[in-house]
């Protein structure tokens, strides 16, 4: 089967939800190197320092616009979509970061109520330029190093806001969406409607203050499709690591949920007793906060793959 050339997609109108009832704006082929535009998290409505949120996001209903959705050729319900990360190039040269009034990890939000009035507004744009993020203010200089803040599938019948985290991915904030990796997500619907946005430049792990280095960007992907392998929640592949992520409130449900589709993928894949899986992360796993900031808490269990071939015993 002879692979299409590039396809490249700019959208004229965003999503902001992940939806499976939307029009796709875009069907692609599996193998098909695919170039999507995306706006930042705030549709490109905080450009300086006088921009404060109250004013500038005013009068935006909508928050994290998505390119989307994307049809895949050949996927259906019970499919697994892989999504490798090719490139992410940004589309202006430089990213802002905010404190939003009631939003943030260390701050009273409408999810955490508190008596406490909202920490002071203010806005951070970071130069990009040669392999930098520069803040002149602060005096800081950080490699750029960008990822996927929110990438997504339709979930089976809801319609979801682009803020939430969930089984077909999301708004999950985790830097290892990133080039050089691959996502995989399970599908609920025919060509599984995928969705992407919110480029981040650079976050932190956590995300603390609930907005990262916000950019504009391309990212370039290609899809594939592997038929009769049923995942529940998102998984990541690196070159030396596999990963899961998991989204809940509380944060220790979050950690459950990856781990437990972590020693699922172990029995599964790589022939673990589910106990010796058990065991093997107990010690050597890795766990990290994607963001403790969006409607559900994103956590990302991984463990290196230098272990995978090891032992089986009680298999």
């Amino acid at each position: 089967m002879s692979v299409k050339p590039p396809v490249e997609i700019i959208p004229e109108t965003f999503s902001y939800v992940f939806s499976p009832y939307r029009e796709p704006i875009a069907h692609v082929a599996q193998g098909q190197r695919v170039i999507i535009h995306c706006e930042d998290a705030f549709e490109s409505r905080i450009l300086s320092t006088g921009d404060l949120p109250s004013r500038s996001l005013a009068d935006a209903k909508f928050l994290n616009p998505q390119t989307g959705p994307i049809y895949i050729e050949g996927a259906e319900p019970g499919d697994v979509l892989a999504v490798s990360i090719e490139e992410i190039e940004p589309t202006r040269d430089f990213a802002v970061s905010c404190l939003i009034p009631f939003f943030g990890g260390l701050t009273s939000t409408s999810l955490t109520r508190t008596l406490q009035p909202p920490l002071a507004e203010k806005v951070w744009v970071w130069r990009l330029a040669q392999g930098r993020l520069v803040n002149d203010e602060l005096g800081l200089s950080l490699p750029w190093q960008p990822f996927m803040g929110t990438l997504a599938v339709a979930p089976d019948l809801e319609a979801i806001t682009a803020l939430s985290p969930g089984p077909f991915g999301g708004n999950m904030d985790v830097p290892d969406v990133c080039p050089g990796n691959t996502i995989y997500l399970p599908v609920w619907n025919q060509g599984a409607l995928f969705y992407t946005g919110d480029t981040h430049a650079r976050q932190g792990q956590g995300e603390l203050c609930g907005v990262a280095l916000e950019i504009t960007s391309k990212v370039t992907v290609v899809f594939s499709v592997l038929k009769g392998r049923q995942i529940s929640w998102p998984r990541i592949e690196s070159g030396d690591r596999i990963m899961t992520v998991g989204s809940a409130r509380p944060m220790e449900d979050a950690a459950r949920i990856a781990y437990a589709e972590l020693v699922g993928w172990l029995v599964g894949d790589y022939g673990w007793h589910p106990a010796d899986a058990y065991q093997l992360l107990t010690q050597a796993g890795g766990l990290y906060v994607g963001n403790m900031v969006d409607t559900t808490y994103s956590l990302v269990a991984s463990i290196e793959k230098a272990y995978l071939g090891r032992s089986r015993a009680n298999t």
